[in-house]
């Protein structure tokens, strides 16, 4: 079930929490991407937070905002690049994507399954998509604080399991938000210390968010996926077939 956009927007740009989220989340998507220097950004669920550093340079940006989560316009005082689109099926022509990332839409869907095809199919030959999803050992899976107290939690495992089987190659990962998720003044002030111990040492506690990024295998090992359909020439009705040979005799 996806979270009305209403919440997430005031999470994320009116909460102390949230904006703290919001700046480790994007400094660690810039790390992987520095930049989009002409190519295509999309962003599905609620992963415009993270898009703002490519609107200088990127060819295209375009965040796809579920229809059950609702839609705003972003960014503010820009022209619009958020649209409201179909959970499985969005107005994006089949392979003009370069880089895809998804925040609070995968771990929300009720069809994950076919959310995962729709990336592969918009992702062109040689994109990449970076999956951002709650940690299930993470204390902020267990809070309902956060946005990421809700959906589906995964375990880096069961993450990457479920890219393969849809085409995907994992390439990378990276667990952050190891504060604990509360606003409280104590936790706000020491919350670059528990970041950097954390990553120093991950095997002692657990971040609450995963990051991973995959890149689109082509061609895909399963007939059929990310394939435009065929669309039949109704004019080939009124061409002249050739003749069949006669039978010997």
């Amino acid at each position: 079930m996806h979270l009305d956009v209403q919440d997430l927007r005031d999470f994320y740009y009116a909460s102390a929490l949230g904006r703290a989220a919001q700046r480790i989340v994007r400094e660690q998507t810039l790390a992987f991407w520095p930049e989009a220097k002409g190519q295509s950004v999309a962003g599905f669920g609620f992963a415009v937070p993270l898009l703002r550093p490519y609107l200088p340079n990127a060819r295209r940006v375009i965040g796809l905002m579920p229809a059950p989560q609702g839609v705003m316009h972003w960014p503010a005082g820009m022209p619009n690049v958020s649209v409201l689109c179909e959970e499985t099926r969005w107005p994006i022509e089949t392979g003009h994507v370069d880089r895809l990332i998804l925040m609070h839409g995968l771990e929300t869907s009720e069809r994950p399954s076919d959310l995962l095809d729709e990336c592969y199919r918009v992702l062109g030959p040689g994109g990449k998509a970076l999956f951002i999803v709650p940690n299930r050992s993470g204390l902020w899976a267990r809070s309902d604080a956060t946005p990421f107290g809700f959906g589906r939690p995964y375990s880096l495992s069961q993450l990457e399991s479920q890219l393969k089987r849809h085409d995907f190659l994992p390439e990378a990962h990276v667990s952050v938000l190891y504060q604990p998720p509360s606003s409280r003044r104590f936790w706000m002030k020491t919350a670059p210390f528990w970041e950097r111990a954390g990553r120093t040492i991950p095997a002692i506690m657990a971040g609450g968010v995963m990051m991973v990024t995959a890149a689109k295998r082509y061609p895909p090992q399963r007939k059929g996926l990310g394939e435009k359909a065929r669309v039949l020439n109704p004019l080939d009705v009124l061409t002249p077939k050739p003749a069949k040979a006669p039978k010997p005799v």
